[in-house]
């Protein structure tokens, strides 16, 4: 078995947590935690999003998501509602107070991706989104090929 150290899930951790730390600062400095940024972003992105999508896109459990949207809606960032055919289904969109915000928060943003660029450098950053674009399509692509497998023995 290989060094935990050099293991593919702990080395994308650490990346991800060098990355993070660059970007927190600013989010906390906006009374924003990461997960409520990312679903800020994702629905301004959409009109309007079912929360079951929300939850996908955002790669968040659908009981952090509840209790972060209840925040959200709260501080007047999102609006919700109900699908009207089926009361069960929820539908989130950005309000314009969430819109105000981003785009608050998006020159320091910015200004930290453009750091990131110039320390990593702007063709080794985007070889990298790449890679691991590839390395996404093709771990799904080979768990989509194994799930049909598995259906054919049943």
């Amino acid at each position: 078995m290989r060094q935990f150290s050099r293991s593919l899930p702990m080395s994308l951790l650490r990346a991800r947590e060098a990355v993070m730390r660059q970007f927190r600062p600013s989010l906390r400095d906006h009374g924003l935690t990461e997960q409520q940024w990312r679903i800020l972003r994702a629905l301004a992105s959409v009109d309007t999003i079912e929360v079951t999508e929300l939850a996908r896109v955002a790669f968040l459990l659908g009981p952090s998501l509840s209790r972060i949207l209840r925040d959200l809606e709260g501080r007047h960032l999102i609006e919700r509602r109900v699908v009207k055919a089926d009361q069960r289904r929820g539908l989130v969109s950005i309000s314009a107070r969430g819109v105000k915000l981003i785009e608050t928060v998006a020159p320091t943003s910015e200004a930290i991706y453009a750091a990131i660029t110039r320390r990593y450098g702007a063709r080794k950053l985007a070889e990298l989104q790449g890679m691991l674009r590839e390395l996404e399509e093709g771990l799904s692509e080979l768990q989509a090929r194994e799930g049909a497998e598995a259906d054919e023995l049943e």
